[in-house]
């Protein structure tokens, strides 16, 4: 065997190895005691834990630990990164994958917390190739290239009221698994084409009742940032699914249970 094909066949065992090898981290991050530190900060700042059921609390626990294994989160404009800010952000992310061994944040590198409302600028095309400069005051922003934005004064109001339909931290996160395929567009991986077309159709007519509402001014559930786009609705469902589930489910059943599908998580039985 020549030099050079050698090189290549020990490259390519690291890469195919490598799935192997990071479960074999997480198993060890997973076994390892959950910090008492962590529970009370759990118990102070995260208060929809404590209606989960008991394997699923365990269960948050283990993703908790390796969430913040593998994931920095890096304080922003001067803001210092405690426990109690990563533990509660890694709480209320970690609720999206319960009960799906597969799942992760496969794109995720790095959380970004600022302290507040932060302001982004942005370039945005006009007509006749006529650019403007968008500033936009946000609590959060997911991208595709791997970071999550938030404001910890937003993601800790979020995590205190459990049953508004608002929390920035699972709207971003939930943005992270629609992005794991490239731009998010309200359909996050799925299992096949028929499972496709199920979601695109029940998604698509909630999405379009939720405009319907809006136009004729009435009420509605969801956030009416929601119908901005269907990537959006799909965040702003995920808030009210974990939030407002009992709801949810009586006034949008079709749309609870796919979701239900998809989390494999019940919250109207928490």
């Amino acid at each position: 065997m020549t030099f050079l094909a050698l090189v290549g066949l020990l490259l390519a065992a690291g890469f195919l190895g490598q799935p192997w090898w990071r479960e074999q981290r997480r198993r060890r991050w997973r076994a390892q005691p959950f910090p008492a530190a962590w529970r009370r900060i759990l118990r102070r700042r995260v208060p929809l834990v404590r209606r989960l059921p008991a394997d699923l609390q365990l269960q948050l626990k283990q993703r908790i630990q390796v969430f913040l294994a593998e994931v920095p989160i890096i304080g922003c404009q001067g803001l210092a990164v405690t426990d109690e800010m990563r533990v509660t952000i890694a709480a209320q992310a970690s609720l999206l994958l319960l009960n799906r061994p597969r799942a992760a944040f496969t794109e995720l590198r790095q959380v970004l917390l600022y302290p507040g409302a932060f302001v982004v600028d942005r370039v945005r095309p006009g007509g006749a190739g006529v650019q403007h400069d968008d500033r936009r005051v946000l609590s959060g922003e997911s991208w595709s290239q791997g970071q999550v934005l938030l404001s910890w004064a937003d993601a800790l109001q979020g995590a205190a009221d459990p049953d508004d339909g608002h929390n920035v931290v699972i709207h971003e996160f939930a943005h992270q698994l629609d992005q794991i395929t490239g731009t998010a567009n309200g359909a996050p991986p799925l299992s096949g084409r028929r499972h496709y077309e199920r979601w695109s159709r029940v998604l698509g007519e909630a999405f379009g009742q939720l405009r319907q509402r809006l136009a004729a001014g009435e009420p509605t559930l969801f956030d009416p940032y929601g119908a901005t786009d269907p990537a959006e609705f799909f965040a702003v469902a995920t808030e009210v699914f974990f939030e407002q589930a009992r709801r949810l489910a009586a006034e949008h059943p079709a749309l609870y249970q796919e979701l239900r599908g998809y989390y494999q998580v019940d919250p109207a039985g928490w």
